[in-house]
């Protein structure tokens, strides 16, 4: 079954940094805007940003776009998500998605979807 592998979780302090890569297998997702979504425990996905096909646009959550940024190595078929000074309130399962539609519905509609990896941040 193809799907992203998202990889670079761990348990951290607050006031760390932390960079996920989200990797896809084959050319099933060349071309594709991709997402970064998080489920904190006991709560709902969110979105967290999405990035444009090129790489050249990305978009954020208001509540992170002061401290993610998203990036994408296309020759590697990788993005990344640099989180810096985590807090507590960033624990969460972290997950990757391709974005079948387009760049501005990325929030929205997605298909393939990775296993997540889980960021653990300690006060």
């Amino acid at each position: 079954q193809v799907q992203l592998v998202e990889s670079g979780g761990g348990l951290v302090q607050a006031g760390d940094s932390l960079r996920l890569s989200c990797t896809a297998p084959g050319r099933t997702f060349v071309g594709y805007s991709r997402a970064w979504f998080r489920q904190p425990p006991g709560k709902e996905r969110e979105f967290v940003g999405a990035i444009s096909a090129s790489g050249a646009t990305t978009k954020y959550a208001d509540s992170v776009k002061d401290r993610f940024t998203i990036s994408r190595d296309i020759a590697k078929n990788t993005i990344y998500l640099q989180i810096s000074t985590l807090s507590p309130e960033d624990t969460a399962l972290y997950y990757c998605a391709r974005c079948p539609q387009g760049y501005e519905i990325c929030p929205t509609v997605n298909d393939y979807w990775g296993q997540g990896t889980q960021v653990t941040v300690s006060s």
